[in-house]
């Protein structure tokens, strides 16, 4: 089965941008945490918040983010980011973005997340768990 990539298209906006029309850096990381919450949506089909309801766990968090910047985006460009999952664990995650501008790569984002529910132990906690079976299989991996 092949890999499910979400692809979207966005319009950068000069609220994304630095006072040189450059777009912030760290708008490039809530791009991403957009496109992989939607990327969720096209594999599952569930929106984040059934998530506890079709699958027991409270969300998939954050735990590193990385980013190499290739070039400069700008005011008014047209950029597309195709975003996949690319590696799975027991509990955790890799989540590729690619951000390109005119077919052109501009910046390359990884993401690492874990499949997290409450921890019985203690509920003010959160744990990572295995995913459950056909989860990984919905990703195309």
């Amino acid at each position: 089965m092949a890999p499910v990539i979400l692809r979207r298209e966005i319009t950068i906006a000069w609220g994304d941008c630095d006072p040189a029309g450059i777009v912030f850096n760290p708008r490039f990381f809530e791009f991403f945490d957009a496109s992989t919450w939607q990327l969720f949506d096209l594999a599952l089909r569930v929106k984040p918040h059934q998530l506890n309801d079709a699958y027991g766990i409270i969300g998939i968090p954050l735990v590193d983010a990385r980013a190499n910047f290739v070039k400069a985006v700008k005011f008014g460009d047209a950029a597309e980011i195709a975003t996949r999952a690319t590696k799975f664990g027991r509990s955790s995650f890799e989540i590729e973005h690619r951000l390109s501008v005119g077919g052109e790569l501009h910046v390359e984002g990884n993401e690492t997340r874990v499949w997290a529910a409450k921890d019985p132990a203690d509920p003010d906690r959160i744990k990572g768990i295995a995913f459950p079976p056909g989860v990984v299989a919905k990703f195309g991996g």
